[in-house]
């Protein structure tokens, strides 16, 4: 193809007008038209059919870019799958009172849809943010900007994606003052740390990593009374957000309402980890810091919208009411392996492959060292080109390679995916 072979803008929308809208049909034809003048000038010369690659740029505009994906990793929270999936659940899709009082007639809070349920969950009072790494940047500019906050040397954790807690410390305007050492700090180690500068003791749940070997740290207890007894606050970064208590079923995490109960005076964790819900940060604890950080101006920049609080009030709701299977993550969790068997060797026949031990994750930066027993279907042939012909298919299925072969874990496998999930293994 040379420069000369190229159709005008025209005569391609005369070729394509009856499928879209002109305005849309002339900048995209142009924009191609650009591309392959460059490509050309640039010593490639494609072999395309103008008109046939503005269809595709512009059918591939049309079709939505976010698609639901069926998950055989067996990873529950998944980060680059959107961690939890969240609970059934209808938009409302026209108006609601979403900050409007329906018994006084008037201006309302946006709060009221989730504060009532997370406060009957942890036994403290909570506000939503849109997520947890937000949610230590409010907490802690207002509790402690240009003041200092002591925490541990162990705890100065990367959170994900290089959002560090010192960095987000300094830009919140909090100072850091770092006590003890990475694997063993000690409670005169908070003590000898204290200034007059000082605001908040800070504890970093290290959810997403674990130390083990010579460590050491104060309980929330010890290091709750030592706060109070200098007239400072205790706030704990959670992370997880576990509510449901999950160490039946092979999940340790410690239990916001342990925290309170351990004399914690502010929790922060995200929402869409352990919780099951979307993405959100929720900041609970004493009801006048609580109050005092919702005043913060930075709060109305970081609060969320319409949809998150209902896909959260649901998600509240079910685990108040102890309705755990309604939370598919926590179903999943929750699933013993020999369901997951059952489900494997049901599927499976028909298939190449065979029915084989294994092991989830609850993944997400959560539960870190800590597997599940699970049953996986091993698949025969190879194991690469299966993996990129399940990814490119409808829905695509997103499955892992382990020992040289495909396997298929259904513990993130809803029941109502199977069919689709055996259609494509066929």
């Amino acid at each position: 193809m040379t420069l000369r072979d190229l159709p005008s803008v025209e005569a391609v929308v005369l070729k394509l007008e009856s499928r879209y809208p002109r305005n849309l049909l002339v900048s995209e034809t142009r924009r191609v038209l650009d591309e392959l003048r460059e490509r050309i000038r640039g010593g490639d010369a494609p072999a395309v059919v103008v008109e046939e690659l503005v269809a595709w740029s512009l059918d591939r505009l049309a079709a939505p870019s976010l698609r639901p994906v069926i998950n055989a990793t067996g990873v529950v929270l998944h980060t680059n799958l959107g961690r939890a999936p969240l609970a059934g659940f209808t938009p409302i899709a026209g108006y609601s009172n979403l900050e409007y009082d329906l018994e006084r007639g008037g201006r309302g809070k946006r709060d009221v849809h989730v504060s009532e349920l997370i406060e009957r969950l942890t036994g403290k009072p909570g506000i939503v943010v849109n997520n947890n790494a937000a949610a230590i940047f409010l907490t802690l500019n207002e509790l402690a900007a240009g003041h200092e906050v002591v925490v541990s040397r162990g705890e100065l954790i990367e959170i994900g994606d290089g959002f560090r807690i010192p960095e987000i410390m300094e830009r919140s305007g909090a100072i850091l003052r770092e006590v003890g050492t990475t694997n063993r700090t000690r409670l005169d180690d908070y003590r000898a740390g204290m200034s007059e500068r000082a605001r908040l003791f800070l504890r970093v749940h290290p959810s997403n990593f674990h130390v083990s070997g010579f460590t050491g740290k104060p309980s929330l207890k010890h290091l709750a009374g030592l706060a109070h007894e200098h007239g400072l606050r205790l706030y704990e970064d959670l992370g997880s957000g576990c509510i449901a208590d999950l160490r039946a079923f092979g999940i340790s995490e410690p239990l916001v309402a342990d925290s309170f109960a351990a004399g914690v005076d502010v929790v922060t964790f995200s929402g869409d980890k352990l919780l099951g819900g979307p993405q959100a940060g929720i900041i609970a604890g004493d009801p006048l810091l609580i109050d005092r950080i919702r005043r913060n101006p930075l709060f109305r920049a970081l609060r969320v919208d319409k949809l998150i609080y209902q896909t959260l009030e649901t998600t509240l709701r079910h685990l108040l009411f102890e309705q755990y299977d309604c939370v598919p993550a926590l179903r999943m969790l929750r699933a013993s392996a020999d369901s997951i068997r059952e489900r494997a060797e049901r599927l499976c026949g028909g298939l190449n492959g065979q029915v084989i031990a294994g092991e989830s994750v609850a993944g997400g930066g959560s539960t870190p060292d800590q597997a599940l027993p699970t049953w996986l279907i091993a698949m025969d042939g190879n194991a690469v080109e299966l993996e990129k012909k399940l990814r490119a298919g409808d829905p695509p299925v997103i499955a892992r390679i382990q020992n040289d072969r495909l396997v298929i874990d259904l513990r993130t496998v809803a029941a109502g995916e199977e069919e689709q999930l055996v259609a494509a293994l066929r």
